[in-house]
């Protein structure tokens, strides 16, 4: 998710540091819980699977300007279901950063502000996750409701985030607004199709329980917690 260089003045981009190093720290404390619980191998192989795909979703899938920013495909809670917080939160913020090292140099002054963006929404869905799926649920069993309501947590987090940060850089006028709201309801048609892909790969990963790796996905997609 890129905020469109230039609509946050530099002087007010140290806010963006902050939130940045303050997603960072959540981030380092869930991968310390991860690698303590399933081990640093299995939480680094989630994770280079992770920023590897995040990548492919940035670069490869459909993507287009919209308003104050880009509409992506990031399938933020996919990545989630599959390989879990930590893993996902680490896999998202180096994508991004790897993106704008080898693709995209303008964004990267904008980088604390893009894996906020990105960052937050995800630490979201991990805490609807618990309120809306059983203890005695894996996430390959998963019902389309559960899916759509931690896909559109996810999505709307986003649109959030893409909000402040445009008005925190430009303010309330009108053609700000606008744009604004041309992002989200571009971006909304996103929470229609992720869900179904959620329960589309979840489907696959059912089909190869027993087949997957130990440690490659997290424990928790074929397992009751």
């Amino acid at each position: 998710m890129h905020i469109e260089p230039g609509l946050v003045s530099d002087a007010k981009l140290v806010l963006s540091y902050a939130t940045g190093i303050a997603v960072g720290g959540v981030a380092l404390k869930l991968a310390a819980e991860t690698v303590r619980e399933q081990g640093i191998t299995s939480f680094a192989a989630r994770t280079l699977a992770t920023t590897g795909l995040v990548f492919i979703f940035f670069e490869i899938l459909p993507h287009f300007p919209v308003g104050v920013s880009e509409v992506h495909f990031i399938l933020g809670s996919t990545l989630f279901l599959l390989f879990g917080a930590a893993p996902a939160a680490f896999g998202l913020a180096f994508g991004l950063l790897f993106q704008g090292i080898f693709f995209e140099p303008p964004d990267l002054p904008q980088y604390g502000m893009n894996v906020t963006t990105l960052l937050v929404p995800l630490f979201g869905i991990q805490a609807i996750a618990t309120r809306i799926i059983s203890s005695n649920t894996a996430y390959v069993d998963l019902k389309y409701r559960q899916a759509l309501a931690l896909s559109t947590t996810y999505q709307a987090g986003v649109i959030a985030w893409v909000a402040f940060w445009a008005i925190y850089g430009s303010g309330f006028g009108a053609t700000n607004l606008a744009n604004i709201a041309t992002f989200a309801a571009s971006y909304a048609l996103v929470i229609v199709i992720e869900p179904l892909a959620d329960l589309g790969v979840l489907a696959l990963a059912k089909s190869l329980r027993g087949v997957t790796a130990p440690g490659l996905v997290t424990p928790r997609l074929h397992n009751a917690a």
